[in-house]
């Protein structure tokens, strides 16, 4: 047996074993050598790039917003500045305790509650509610924006004490008023972006033109021309550690400032139409209703000066009102509920564009250039007497006047219903009564033709459309009604509202007679706004071009260098010959001169001023008349309404007679002083801009004390007051003004 040790075979193995591990080593070296080529050579520069942005944090600095002017270039809606005492959340972090005792001393300073405070710095969040921040955790988050002078001091010199707490002059927005014009309605108000809106706003690449803390315009003119207003915010790159403390910059490029929007309002104009539809409505609430037994309500009213030639908005008013400065910085939940509750009247809502009522007899016009173009002649004459019965009821005139046998053009002057009764009726039964063929509907075409049931397009948001109840209209209404009116009918009573279910449970969807004879006095279910009825006497006045109504009239730099022009732009035309323009013409000179608003008109130079007007008094059930009083002359239309405001020419003739005299300088003794007339032709020039971006004239305009001359040319005779629309505990203002009464004279028709 052989007992040598077999060692050359078993050195063979171990070498084998070692030179395998060696070439995993290597396989190993060689990949790891690879990834380490492939990261730091191959793509070194794009992680090294994403190895620095993961440290820092863009913040949006936010653009200053862009001003909207008068058509002079004073400032309706500007940007005071103001301090503005901001913390840093970061720097609350690294404090201890998380910042609670900076905050507690913060408000102390501000005269807040530390709760209030420690609120308002918190993040936003799908469960917490407001107040909270809805920023980035990064940009510092304003506390308060109407810090005094005295308490930045305290802050900024106990910097120790307010470790992240910054006071710094912000630019914050503000409605300056000039010339006491208020134009909150007009104007609009910023509130923040909602989550839906920076979604809305978010591109392929998911970036958003919202960022979360940004203010957006929500109604008015701040509405519609937001994106030029609000310019381009600028960005600050911060350097975080792995912590998320801010422990440097990276740089930071500049925010671009808005745009400026110049208006056609002129801010003298505007303060004193708002001041006449205000002291018209305090008026008429002292004034007896003869009718209702009661004071006047005038709850609400809107008045418009239109430039005819243009259809530019001079002044645009509505009542009530409120003060626009109250959404700065945040708007309160007591002021928002005083403007929102059912007692407040709605000062929310634009009245002049979103306010629709039956016009009345300023509807008139459109059924007498129906009637003409339907055949009747200019020297046609019809009855006009103080009643007529029409299928078994009767059908007054307004106050049961007769004026015998009259032509189309005595009608309008006098306001005489029964004349447009009979042309009505006639045509409903021209058209086949209740069984109808191939009806002409001439009268309901005419207000199409004029612009009626449909939106004018101002540059306005939410206008509403109006109604002109025609055929279509009621085969729509009915079949939307008919189960409603058809309960009521079958409920057994028989109080008012139950009988007109009844008829219109049978019978609705067929236009009856006295569906189209109420409709020819602007009465029934025709539905208007002021903003409709000025564009039509703007027409009338201009030669027949319904033009589209408009604010904006130019985009400019804020150095005042023109980026848009806003052409004036036709929309149509009357569909009447220059014959029945002319016609309609002499009738509403004569309703100055002779009939329906002569009472309020006496000594009127019209000789040298030719107005035109139209009365209109819209019978509402379950409430006091409509006021309407649509008027022009060669260059302006005006027109108010007042909501249970009694007469047209009672209710509003006296405040639409103040702003002619301000547009054209006419003295109480009806002679006319060039020199304080403001405006007595349309201005149709952009104003003057210094290269600083200052308005020229507009600084002229301010050192000539604006309110003053507006209440010199409103022929002021009573000193300032200060009211309430009935229910509403916010407070605007009444300028001086003269206190007219309704005289128990003879009013105009329906």
């Amino acid at each position: 047996m052989n007992h040598t040790p077999e060692t050359g075979g078993r050195s063979s193995r171990v070498t084998g074993r070692l030179l395998i591990l060696q070439v995993i080593v290597l396989s190993l070296l060689a990949t790891l050598g690879g990834r380490l080529w492939f990261l730091q050579i191959r793509n070194g520069q794009q992680y090294s790039q994403e190895a620095v942005s993961n440290h820092i944090r863009p913040v949006l600095v936010p653009a200053v917003r862009g001003e909207i002017l008068d058509a002079n270039g004073m400032p309706l809606a500007d940007n005071s500045t103001q301090l503005v005492v901001s913390v840093s959340r970061t720097a609350l972090l690294q404090q201890q305790d998380g910042g609670k005792a900076v905050l507690g001393r913060l408000a102390q300073v501000l005269g807040m509650s530390p709760t209030e405070v420690h609120d308002k710095v918190r993040l936003c969040d799908a469960v917490t509610p407001q107040p909270c921040w809805n920023g980035s955790p990064y940009q510092p988050i304003p506390v308060t924006e109407q810090a005094t002078a005295q308490q930045a001091m305290q802050i900024m010199e106990r910097r120790e004490d307010f470790p992240g707490v910054t006071a710094d002059p912000t630019a914050v927005r503000q409605y300056p008023g000039p010339a006491g014009a208020n134009a909150a309605q007009l104007l609009g108000y910023l509130s923040p972006v909602t989550q839906d809106e920076i979604n809305a706003a978010t591109n392929a690449e998911g970036k958003s033109a919202y960022a979360a803390s940004d203010q957006v315009g929500r109604a008015g003119l701040e509405s519609v021309y937001d994106t030029q207003l609000r310019g381009q915010p600028g960005v600050d790159n911060l350097e975080v550690d792995n912590l998320g403390r801010v422990i440097g910059s990276a740089g930071q490029s500049a925010a671009s400032p808005g745009n400026d929007i110049v208006t056609s309002i002129d801010a003298r104009i505007q303060g004193i139409a708002e001041q006449q539809l205000q002291q018209a409505l305090v008026t008429l609430r002292k004034t007896w209703d003869t009718v209702t037994k009661e004071n006047f309500k005038a709850d609400s009213g809107a008045v418009i000066v239109m430039d005819v030639h243009t259809g530019r908005v001079i002044a645009m008013a509505s009542a009530p009102t409120y003060n626009p400065n109250i959404w700065t910085g945040g708007i309160s939940e007591k002021d928002y509920a005083a403007l929102t509750n059912a007692n407040s009247d709605f000062p929310l809502l634009n009245r002049a564009i979103q306010g629709q009522s039956a016009p009345g007899s300023t509807f008139k016009v459109v059924s007498t250039s129906g009637a003409i173009n339907a055949g009747y002649t200019y020297s046609d004459t019809f009855p006009c007497t103080s009643s007529m019965m029409i299928g078994g009821r009767e059908f007054k005139n307004f106050e049961g006047e007769n004026f015998g046998m009259i032509n189309l053009s005595k009608a309008l002057e006098v306001s005489c219903d029964t004349v447009f009764y009979n042309i009505a009726y006639q045509q409903w039964m021209k058209d086949g009564g209740t069984r109808p063929t191939h009806p002409a509907d001439w009268l309901y075409k005419a207000a199409h033709q004029f612009g009626l049931g449909q939106a004018t397009g101002i540059d306005l948001p939410a206008e509403v459309a109006g109604r002109v109840p025609d055929r279509a209209w009621h085969d729509a209404y009915y079949a939307e009604m008919k189960n409603t009116w058809c309960q009521q009918a079958a409920s057994g009573k028989n109080d008012y509202l139950t009988q007109i279910a009844r008829e219109d449970c049978t019978d609705f969807a067929t236009l009856r007679a006295g569906d189209e004879v109420n409709y020819a006095i602007g009465q029934g279910d025709t539905l208007v706004t002021p903003i409709q009825m000025a564009r039509i006497y703007s027409a009338l006045a201009n030669g027949g071009t319904l033009y589209k109504p408009e604010i904006a009239k130019a985009v400019v730099t804020p150095t005042g260098k023109l980026v848009q022009n806003i052409a004036p732009v036709v929309q149509g035309r009357l569909p009447d010959t220059q014959r029945t323009l002319q016609y309609i013409d002499a009738a509403t000179a004569g309703v100055v001169t002779e009939g329906t608003a002569a009472w309020k008109f006496a000594g009127w130079p019209q000789d040298k001023i030719q107005l035109h007007a139209k009365t209109g008094t819209a019978e509402v059930v379950g409430k006091q008349t409509t006021s309407w009083f649509d008027t022009y002359t060669k260059d302006y239309a005006v027109v108010m309404t007042i909501s249970q405001g009694g007469t047209g020419s009672g209710g509003a003739g006296p405040a639409v007679r103040n702003i002619y005299n301000a547009l054209y300088g006419i003295q109480a003794d009806n002679s006319i002083d060039p020199k304080k007339a403001l405006l007595p032709t349309p201005q149709t020039a952009l104003p003057t801009f210094a290269p600083s971006g200052i308005v020229e004239q507009a600084t002229a305009l301010q050192q000539n004390d604006l309110r003053a001359a507006a209440v010199q040319q409103a022929e002021a005779s009573v000193p300032a007051v200060t009211v309430s629309a009935p229910g509403s505990s916010l407070p605007f203002a009444a300028g001086p003004g003269p206190l007219f009464a309704l005289a128990p004279e003879r009013r105009e028709g329906a």
